[in-house]
């Protein structure tokens, strides 16, 4: 089991910054990667950036150059740092974590997934933190 708590979501002026926290505890013996989703009502959760055990990261094109997600050494914390915030990045902000390793296979060849974007390779969420940014 994974628990995860977000904070540090709230209102800010377009161009503006936020970081986004989240506490990460239970079960770390097997967690493969950990990640940042948003939800904007009406729409799917989409990735934004993902961290692996080895510090991989992968950073979604929409927030490429703009977002920066990272940790403390032990990945007990995990942060987004959101820089020239868009109204366009309203949305509810969750934190995920993958509890197992995840693989995927094309062409007969599997390998061990890193960091995902992916909702459907992450089986643990935090309750969100709402981020609205105006113009």
């Amino acid at each position: 089991q994974v628990h995860l708590v977000e904070s540090g979501g709230g209102s800010v002026q377009a161009g503006g910054s936020l970081r986004l926290s989240c506490v990460v505890s239970g079960d770390t013996y097997d967690r493969a990667f950990l990640g940042w989703f948003r939800q904007t009502p009406g729409k799917g959760r989409e990735g934004v950036a993902s961290l692996g055990p080895n510090g991989d990261t992968s950073i979604a094109d929409f927030v490429k150059g703009r977002f920066t997600i990272s940790s403390d050494n032990a990945q007990t914390t995990l942060y987004l740092q959101m820089n020239s915030l868009e109204p366009e990045d309203t949305a509810m902000y969750y934190c995920a974590a993958r509890l197992g390793k995840q693989t995927r296979c094309s062409g007969g060849i599997c390998s061990t997934v890193r960091t995902s974007l992916v909702v459907d390779e992450y089986n643990y969420w935090g309750q969100g933190t709402q981020v609205t940014v105006s113009s």
